[in-house]
């Protein structure tokens, strides 16, 4: 469900910087949204690794756990893969043809008698 796009740049402490993606739809009220994260991987004192997720700049909670909707702070998030959510408005916002419907033809057959081919 993420988009590994590579290597970002080093920030103080990290080891290593990857950008991964996430589309997000909340099963509550139905909104959905994309957001990039930046994965800085760290290693503390002790030396066990830890990774720190970075949104716009600020350090956030991993997305994985526990996503809150951005519009009615609803916690039934579906993670989906990046561009879901662009692609399904795009579909929305496409114009749909459809066929004008007319008067439905069945042939009539009087009672009894031996069904039309």
């Amino acid at each position: 469900m993420t988009e590994i796009s590579g290597p970002g740049a080093l920030r103080a402490g990290a080891t290593a910087v990857v950008t991964e993606a996430y589309a997000f739809a909340c099963m509550r009220c139905g909104y959905g949204w994309e957001q990039a994260y930046e994965t800085e991987h760290h290693v503390d004192a002790d030396g066990h690794t830890f990774v720190l997720y970075v949104a716009d700049g600020r350090i956030v909670p991993s997305p994985l756990s526990r996503p809150t909707c951005r519009s009615c702070d609803g916690h039934v998030v579906r993670i989906l893969r990046p561009g879901r959510v662009a692609s399904a408005r795009d579909a929305a916002h496409r114009e749909r043809r459809v066929p004008a419907a007319g008067p439905v033809e069945a042939p009539w057959a009087p009672k009894g008698a031996a069904p039309l081919p």
